[in-house]
């Protein structure tokens, strides 16, 4: 039996995502990301397209390796100007019913006390459909925005990180017992005092006493989402990882980080099934491959090359502005790891300067990319389904919404028709529960963070 797939749709509350330049196209409506109407219309899109989730992207600071100057980000709109994520969630909610809504959020430049606070809110006002999307963060001017003078290490970030998910774990687990809240109108008692629990975490980061000041949740702990597959980024996505975003155009590569990271999952106890894949998909689809390529064509005209070698440099901390198209990128860089050692003269096949350059003039992006029909997409997804143990795509926009209206009404019935993508919504009444057909909400026992339930 075919394996059945998921969706995401990989946005960003900004005027300019991934698809550098397209905001010029007139066919864009991204201009009116600052209007609620724009993220309703889209949450309902996806909803009627029976997406899994919106994943919300962010980043806390202005890309400025690139020419060793913020100029050319404000230029191309490269992710700024950029809105806070976790504000547009509740009205998507409120008109949609089954949709699951991973905000991103960074354990760098959160304190766990408040942002605990902040996805328990969410999670009440959602009903259980919310996700976090758990970053480090990597760039030097969002460390400066916070107040420090250099960026913390990359194995230093994960090391806070990991304290970061303790506390959190500690609070939506472990401060309120499940029949804390009573509700008790006659006798005047909300909730027993005897089941709500101070935390008292005392670490290296972190020093909080609690209780948690919501009370629990459908979820408790949202759904968990990360990227990262450095050695310890992989670490990291096999302990506390629910769905895991992995990039690339090598299918035999993607194959083994997947099943790396499912095999140290097992190693801690964790059922590695429990543990789904994404890569992120780029699909231009017509009704026929004439109509798709000719699409393709008018779309590409309106990229931006600066703009791509923008996001490329902040990524990776290589400043293409800086090198001949002869030489090599050294390695490695305090950024993003993995794809900083993808793009060095230490990969396995390495690429000049020259060479990169001209891969980013280029749509294509970090993972599939894929031009054609609706049937010629298909074959495609569930090709990548098969070849690496993937479990979903994260459905890029080129232009908003028409990417997504085109993906829904010609590629999703396609899918449909093949028994890989749901008709209908699973039940459930949380995010999780749909995502695993799961009989509970909660995280299963298996998960470090169940060790820090009360018993009743």
């Amino acid at each position: 039996m075919a394996k059945k797939l998921h969706l995401n749709a990989f946005e960003m509350n900004c005027l300019g995502h991934l698809s550098h330049g397209l905001w010029a196209h007139p066919a864009d409506q991204r201009w009116r990301y600052k209007d609620l109407s724009y993220w309703t219309e889209l949450a309902a899109l996806l909803e009627r397209g029976k997406f899994d989730t919106l994943f919300i992207a962010d980043v806390l600071g202005i890309y400025d390796v690139y020419g060793n100057s913020k100029d050319a980000a404000l230029r191309n709109a490269v992710q700024i100007p950029a809105n806070d994520p976790a504000l547009i969630v509740p009205p998507m909610a409120h008109v949609t019913n089954h949709l699951g809504f991973a905000v991103t959020s960074s354990t760098s430049y959160e304190h766990p006390f408040a942002f605990a606070r902040r996805m328990s809110t969410l999670d009440h006002l959602t009903k259980g459909r919310i996700a976090w999307n758990i970053v480090t963060s990597y760039l030097p001017n969002a460390a400066h925005n916070f107040g420090y003078s250099e960026m913390m290490n990359h194995d230093e970030r994960y090391e806070l990180a990991e304290e970061f998910l303790e506390v959190v774990y500690k609070l939506w687990e472990g401060s309120w017992e499940d029949n804390a809240v009573i509700i008790d109108k006659n006798n005047r008692i909300y909730s027993d005092p005897n089941k709500v629990h101070k935390i008292e975490h005392n670490g290296k980061y972190f020093n909080v006493q609690g209780p948690h000041m919501s009370e629990p949740s459908l979820q408790r702990t949202p759904v968990l989402y990360q990227a990262g597959t450095s050695s310890r980024g992989k670490a990291f996505a096999a302990r506390h990882a629910e769905c895991v975003f992995v990039t690339g155009t090598d299918t035999s590569i993607m194959k083994r980080q997947i099943a790396d990271i499912r095999r140290q999952a097992e190693e801690i106890g964790r059922d590695p099934s429990k543990i789904k894949f994404f890569t992120p998909l780029v699909a231009v689809v017509g009704e026929t491959r004439e109509e798709a390529e000719q699409k393709m064509k008018v779309l590409s005209s309106y990229y931006s090359h600066e703009g791509a070698m923008v996001l490329f440099g902040s990524g990776t901390g290589y400043d293409l502005a800086a090198y001949s198209d002869d030489s090599y990128l050294e390695g490695p860089r305090n950024h993003v790891q993995s794809i900083a050692e993808r793009f060095s003269k230490n990969a396995p096949n390495p690429r000049t300067v020259g060479e990169i350059r001209q891969s980013l003039n280029h749509l294509r992006g970090t993972g599939l990319y894929v031009v054609g029909t609706a049937t010629e997409i298909a074959d495609q997804l569930q090709q990548w389904i098969e070849e690496t143990d993937l479990d979903g795509f994260n459905v890029r926009q080129v232009i908003s919404p028409g990417t997504l209206e085109d993906f829904i009404d010609l590629v999703v019935p396609e899918l449909q028709k093949r028994g890989v993508f749901r008709k209908e919504y699973e039940e459930g009444t949380t995010f999780r529960e749909r995502l695993y057909s799961a009989d509970s909400g909660r995280l299963p026992d298996s998960h470090p963070a169940a060790k820090y339930r009360r018993q009743a």
